[in-house]
Formats: structure tokens, C-alpha cells, sequence
């Protein structure tokens, strides 16, 4: 007998700022991890697949403006926006990812169309978009992705010698003045902004989703772990499927989301203690900062972060949706 559908996502990680501590702002988090819980997990219930169910969160992650992938994604140095994402189908292992796309409304849909018609795993820049069109996904001009918070940190950041993760929250941070960009719990200065998704479905298959703007200020061109299957984003039937958000260079040279998988597989770890092992002890050791959410065969759940927040949630099915900002 398979284990009861889940669903369980992830909004990004960072820093608490406590005098941004207010209830208004916690409550619109709240409000939108509930809302895109419940929408995949509807997927799941009329018996849709875990690939779909992770597609469709991250897709409603895209399109809310309080979180970095999609509508509201960072700006690069450059003053422009440039979009990851990727995904992967635990039943078959098959992948699909674009990076550094500019105009595509929903990159995860993109990563999606990879996986399902292209013999290819990955696609960049023009030639990603040039893929998303031919596949006719919606595009927008690059103001669509604008926002007036990740506007101001764009402007805090520039003239320095790094990206805004490297800032002083203290002395850099600036909240917006525009109320439908309410004041982010996490400090955007000290905030690793990816988001993603996992599922088990009822036929006992897994998959994963990921998706970013990047980093504040970030080199155009950078690509961070997101896209890159095995480091942001990995799943596999015997083991588990996994999503990270983070210092994305280290989850890259850690190859954070396989190394979940290939403890479970290789040791006879559980989830908990790979997703553990991975999140607070290797990471730490090359400076990683982030978290990561993960779902096994069994339904097993776990959402580890070393940082000292992470917006995050579950929903399984026939239960309501739990959802997390702090420790």
C-alpha cells in the first residue's frame, strides 16, 4: 500500500529581521504558502502526478510576487532579471532545466517542456527562450518581473564589491514603502531566494521543482544551483526527491540535493539523517548557509535549514496545510 500524497515547498532562507516581526507581514507568508499547498495538493488528490503537482507549485511560487522567482525576481548587476529553474520525474529520472532567460513569464513550465519533449536536459539564455517559444509559453516584457522591494535592494546593492548576500543587514537593509510589496520576515540583504517544490504521489513516484531570480546584484550570466539537477533539484523513486535553497555556489560544489539521494542509497540513511547530514554539517563546512525540502517513498517529510529562517510548508492529502517561516 503507497504512503499518503504529499506535497512540500519552500520559499527561500535567510536571516530573521525582528523589528520586521509583525503579524500583518507574517500572515501574508503564511496566507500564500497555505494557498499554493492547497492548490497542489488538489492536484494530488484527483490523482495527478507528482511531477504535475510540483510544476504547479512552483508555477503559483512564479507568480507570487513575495518570493524571488518570477514576479518579483532580483536584479543583476546589470539592472535586468535573469531566471532559473528546473525539474526532474523521480519515477523515470529524466530532467529539464533553462537558465539566464529574460522574458518567459513561467521558467518552470520552460524546465517542464524540456523534460517532456526535448532529447536535451538543459537549454540557456537566447536558446532557452528560443526553445520556450517555439513550445508557446507565454512571454512577457522584462517589467513584468519588476517589483519596488527587489527594486530597492537592487539600488542598496550597487557601487559595492559583492551581491547583497555579502551586506551588512544592519547597516544595508531597506524596506519598501509600497504596500502590495509588504516587509519581508527575512531580511532580503542576508535571503537566499529560490523556491521549490517536492512530491510523492499516489502511485508511490516522486519529483522535485526548483526555480530563482538568483541573487541580488549577481554577475549577469551567474547560474546558481537551481538549473543544475543534482544540486538544487534531484529525484529518484528508490530514494527520495529533493529541492535547496542557498549559498547556491556551495550547494553546487557540495552537489547538495544528489548527495540526500546517494546517502539514502549508498549508507542505508534515512531521509532525515542524509537531509541533516547534508544541510547541517557538510554545508557549514564550505560556508553554506540554506535549507532544503525532501520527500522519501514512504512519505517521510523533512525541511532542515541552517539559517535562521526558511519559508516553508506540507500538505498531505486530507490534512491541512502546515507552513513555517522561523525555527
Amino acid at each position: 500500500m503507497n504512503a499518503t500524497p504529499v506535497i512540500a515547498i519552500h520559499g527561500g532562507a535567510g536571516t530573521i529581521v525582528r523589528h520586521a516581526m509583525n503579524a500583518e507581514a507574517e500572515a501574508r507568508y503564511h496566507a500564500a504558502l497555505t494557498d499554493i499547498l492547497s492548490a497542489a495538493q488538489r492536484v494530488l488528490a484527483d490523482g495527478g502526478s507528482a511531477l504535475d503537482a510540483v510544476t504547479e507549485a512552483v508555477r503559483l511560487l512564479e507568480d507570487c510576487p513575495l518570493f524571488n522567482a518570477g514576479h518579483g525576481a532580483v536584479f543583476t548587476a546589470a539592472g535586468t532579471h535573469e531566471l532559473d529553474a528546473s525539474v526532474m520525474d523521480g519515477a523515470t529520472l529524466e530532467a529539464g532545466a533553462i537558465s539566464c532567460v529574460t522574458r518567459v513569464k513561467n521558467p518552470v513550465l520552460a524546465a517542464r517542456r524540456v523534460l517532456d519533449v526535448s532529447d536535451h536536459v538543459m537549454f540557456t539564455g537566447p536558446g532557452a527562450e528560443a526553445f520556450a517559444a517555439a513550445q508557446g509559453l507565454e512571454f512577457v516584457d522584462p517589467s513584468y518581473f519588476y517589483t519596488e522591494a527587489r527594486h530597492q535592494q537592487w539600488l542598496n546593492a550597487r557601487g559595492t564589491s559583492g551581491t547583497m548576500l555579502d551586506h551588512d543587514a544592519m547597516t544595508k537593509f531597506a524596506f519598501s514603502n509600497d504596500p502590495r510589496d509588504p516587509i519581508d520576515p527575512i531580511d532580503p540583504d542576508r535571503k537566499f531566494g529560490t523556491v521549490g517544490a517536492v512530491a510523492l504521489d499516489a502511485n508511490g513516484h516522486l519529483a522535485a521543482a526548483t526555480s530563482t531570480g538568483g541573487i541580488t546584484n549577481k554577475q549577469a550570466g551567474r547560474v546558481g544551483d537551481a538549473p543544475l539537477i543534482g544540486a538544487g533539484c534531484y529525484a529518484n523513486d528508490a530514494t527520495c526527491a529533493v529541492s535547496t535553497t542557498g549559498t547556491g555556489e556551495m550547494f553546487i560544489r557540495m552537489l547538495a540535493a544528489y548527495d540526500v539521494s546517494a546517502q539514502m542509497e549508498y549508507r542505508g540513511a534515512s531521509l532525515e539523517d542524509a537531509s541533516n547530514d547534508v544541510v547541517m554539517m557538510k554545508l557549514p563546512r564550505i560556508e553554506g548557509r540554506g535549507g532544503l525540502v525532501a520527500v522519501d517513498a514512504k512519505g517521510n517529510v523533512v525541511l532542515p535549514f541552517n539559517t535562521e529562517g526558511m519559508y516553508r510548508g506540507f500538505a498531505r492529502v486530507g490534512e491541512a496545510p502546515v507552513t513555517a517561516i522561523y525555527r
